[in-house]
């Protein structure tokens, strides 16, 4: 039995982002509800990384929501995880920030050095998925193809008697006069 470890077995991300602790990061997470799918995102400073960048890599994510911290602990290669942007980063001496749980008002929003830094990371397209996608948007271009073919036709059909349109319409106006009077 092999025992190496593919980004295949787990669906390792190929470009993981690279994150510390006292970036403010967005994190773009797709949540199902019944049959609708929508993108939440999470908005926060990450207080922790552990583990690295591999399989069982994670980080946690800490906001003020309401006047309550809530923190929350993302896998790094959770693949309902679609985007993180990071919008600053602050030079801290400490690998987890769990003392900014103790801190109150501005001084829990700001970090010391903390200067913007935007970096965005997408994830990427998996290659089995590339197939699926390519004979979606094929599809989807017959489709349009199909579509402009029939408003071609019917342009056709409506510049051949313009006139007869003009009166019908004419006509359908007066006849309204006439019932309203």
């Amino acid at each position: 039995m092999d025992s190496t470890i593919t980004h295949q077995h787990f669906q390792l991300k190929k470009n993981t982002p690279e994150l510390r602790a006292g970036d403010r990061v967005r994190v773009h997470q797709k949540i199902k509800e019944g049959n609708k799918e929508r993108i939440q995102v999470f908005e926060g400073l990450i207080i922790k990384c552990q583990h690295g960048r591999g399989i069982n890599g994670t980080f946690t994510v800490r906001r003020i929501s309401l006047g309550v911290g809530v923190e929350k602990t993302f896998p790094l290669h959770l693949p309902t995880i679609t985007k993180i942007e990071k919008l600053k980063s602050a030079k801290v001496r400490r690998s987890k920030l769990f003392y900014v749980r103790g801190l109150v008002g501005k001084k829990a929003r700001r970090l010391k050095r903390e200067k913007e830094d935007k970096a965005v990371w997408e994830d990427v397209i998996a290659e089995g998925d590339e197939s699926q996608n390519e004979e979606k948007q094929e599809e989807k271009s017959e489709i349009t193809e199909k579509e402009s073919k029939e408003e071609i036709e019917t342009k056709k059909e409506t510049d051949k008697e313009p006139e007869k349109s003009e009166e019908q319409t004419e006509e359908k106006t007066q006849e309204l006069k006439k019932e309203k009077e």
